[in-house]
C-alpha cells in the first residue's frame, strides 16, 4: 500500500448488479452497500458520485475485485483507477476475520474485498490493460478449445451410428473425425448415390482429400463387407441421423479452422512487430518462446492469451502458479522430515493443458529434455511429475532468454550436463 492511496472499494461482482463497499485509510466504512446495475450509464453515474463523495483522483482509489477482466472492470481502468484482483479461495480466507459461521452475503464480500485490499495489499495482484492482440488471442484459443471439444462430441455420436449398420467402415476412420470419411458417409447416406458410387468415385475422393495411408481396395472392400441383419427401418433411421450429424460437424470443423487461422495470423503479426521499450532487442518474444522444443502455434498462443502479464513482467513464480507446475507441500510437526508434495489443482486449466503437451513434445523432440526427464524417472517421479518438472524447467529457461533476448540453444543445456 502506497501514501497515495486513500480510498478502498471493494466491489462484489454479480451479474444484473454489483455490491459495492467504500472504506477510508483507517478502516471507516463509509457505505457498506450500495448496488450497481451492470449498465453503461449506472455504472458512469456510479464513478461519477464515486469521484464527487471522495473529492479525490481516481488514481488514490484502490478498487478490489475478484474477477481480473470484463466490462466492469475496463469501465475501472478506462477511468484511471487503481484496480486490483485476488483469488477467491483468499477472499473465502479473509470473511473469517468479519464471521466465523461460513455465511456468505454479497454485502459483506465487498466489505472484505475493501478490508483486505487496506490491509493485504500484498495478495492482491495489479489489473493491467492487455493489448488487442493479447484479447483476441485469450479469445481465440478459447473458442478454439470449444469447439475442439464440440467437434469430438459430434464425431463420437457419429461413431457410434456408424458402428450399428456399418461397422467395417470405422477401420478407415477409428475416431471418424476425418473429412474425406465424413464425404464419404454423405455418399452412403443418400440411397440415389450409394447405388450408382463406383471404384472410380471413390479414387477421385481420395485424391481430393490428398488420402494416401487408405487405398481405393481397402475402401471398396469396407463398403461392401458383410453386415448385421438389422430390423426393419433401423438402416435408414440411421443413415438418416448420420446424414443429420454431418453438416454440423462441417460447420464446426470450419470454424475451428479459422480459429486457427486467425492465430496463426495474430502470432506472425506479433512476431514481425517494430522494436519497441518492452522489446527493445532483435527478437520479439513470440519469436523467443517459439524457439523453446515443443512449443507450437496452440502452446504460444495459450502461453500469452492466458499469462500475458507474467511473460510481460518475465515473473517465473507466477508462471509456476498459474501452469499448475509449481507443487503443492504440506508439512506439519507429524511430518518434518517427509513432507506431502501434491500436484497444484488451483491453475489455470488452458495453461495445464498446453503445459502437458509441451512437455510430452519436448521430451520426443529435445535430448536436453529427453535426458532430463529419463533422470527424473529413475529417480521414482511418475510419468506426470517428471512432465511437470520438465516443464519447470523450460518456464525458467524461458525467463532467462526473455530477460536476455536471446534464443533457444540446446547446445549449450547438453554442454552443461555433460560438465
Amino acid at each position: 500500500m502506497t501514501d497515495s492511496i486513500h480510498w478502498f472499494l471493494g466491489v462484489d461482482w454479480a451479474t444484473e448488479a454489483h455490491d459495492t463497499c467504500l472504506t477510508d485509510a483507517t478502516g471507516k466504512v463509509h457505505w457498506a452497500r450500495r448496488p450497481v446495475r451492470h449498465d453503461v450509464a449506472a455504472v458512469h453515474a456510479f464513478l461519477d458520485t464515486l469521484l464527487t463523495y471522495t473529492n479525490a483522483a481516481p488514481s488514490e482509489i484502490a478498487v478490489a475485485i475478484e474477477t481480473p477482466r470484463g466490462a466492469l472492470v475496463d469501465a475501472f481502468l478506462e477511468r484511471g483507477f487503481n484496480v486490483a484482483s485476488v483469488n477467491p479461495k483468499q477472499v473465502d480466507r479473509f470473511r473469517d476475520r468479519f464471521t466465523t459461521a461460513g455465511a456468505k452475503d454479497d454485502d459483506r464480500d465487498a466489505r472484505v474485498l475493501a478490508d483486505a485490499r487496506r490491509t493485504d495489499a500484498r495478495a492482491f495482484h495489479p489489473v493491467e490493460p492487455d493489448a488487442p492482440a493479447i484479447v483476441q488471442l485469450r479469445e481465440l484459443t478459447r473458442t478454439e478449445r470449444d469447439l475442439t471439444v464440440q467437434l469430438a462430441a459430434l464425431a463420437s455420436q457419429l461413431r457410434e451410428q456408424i458402428y450399428r449398420v456399418a461397422p467395417p467402415l470405422l477401420t478407415l476412420s477409428p475416431a471418424a473425425d476425418d473429412p474425406w470419411f465424413w464425404t464419404l458417409l454423405e455418399h452412403l447416406a443418400s440411397p440415389a448415390l450409394r447405388t450408382t458410387l463406383s471404384r472410380t468415385d471413390v479414387q477421385k475422393l481420395l485424391k481430393d482429400h490428398r488420402i494416401r495411408r487408405v487405398s481405393v481396395d481397402q475402401v471398396w472392400t469396407q463398403i461392401h463387407a458383410p453386415r448385421f441383419h438389422l430390423a426393419p427401418g433401423v438402416d435408414e433411421a440411421t443413415w438418416l441421423h448420420i446424414d443429420v450429424l454431418l453438416p454440423q460437424m462441417r460447420v464446426v470443423d470450419a470454424q475451428r479452422r479459422r480459429c486457427e487461422k486467425r492465430i496463426a495470423g495474430l502470432l506472425a503479426e506479433m512476431a514481425e512487430a517494430a522494436p519497441s521499450e518492452a522489446e527493445p532487442g532483435e527478437h520479439r518474444d513470440v519469436t523467443i518462446l517459439q524457439s523453446l522444443p515443443g512449443v507450437g502455434r496452440t502452446i504460444t498462443a495459450t502461453m500469452f492469451g492466458e499469462s500475458a502479464q507474467a511473460l510481460a513482467h518475465r515473473d517465473y513464480a507466477t508462471l509456476r502458479l498459474r501452469t499448475g507446475v509449481a507443487p503443492v507441500t504440506k508439512k506439519s510437526g507429524k511430518r518434518k522430515k517427509r513432507p506431502f508434495v501434491l500436484m497444484r489443482r488451483a491453475c489455470s486449466p488452458e495453461l495445464r493443458d498446453a503445459c502437458y503437451h509441451w512437455g510430452r513434445v519436448s521430451i520426443q523432440v529435445d535430448e536436453a529434455c529427453r535426458r532430463y526427464y529419463d533422470r527424473l524417472r529413475q529417480r521414482g517421479h511418475t510419468h506426470g511429475r517428471a512432465l511437470r518438472s520438465v516443464v519447470d524447467r523450460l518456464l525458467r529457461i524461458a525467463v532467462a532468454m526473455l530477460k536476455h533476448r536471446t534464443l533457444y540453444n540446446p547446445e549449450r543445456l547438453l554442454a552443461a550436463a555433460a560438465a
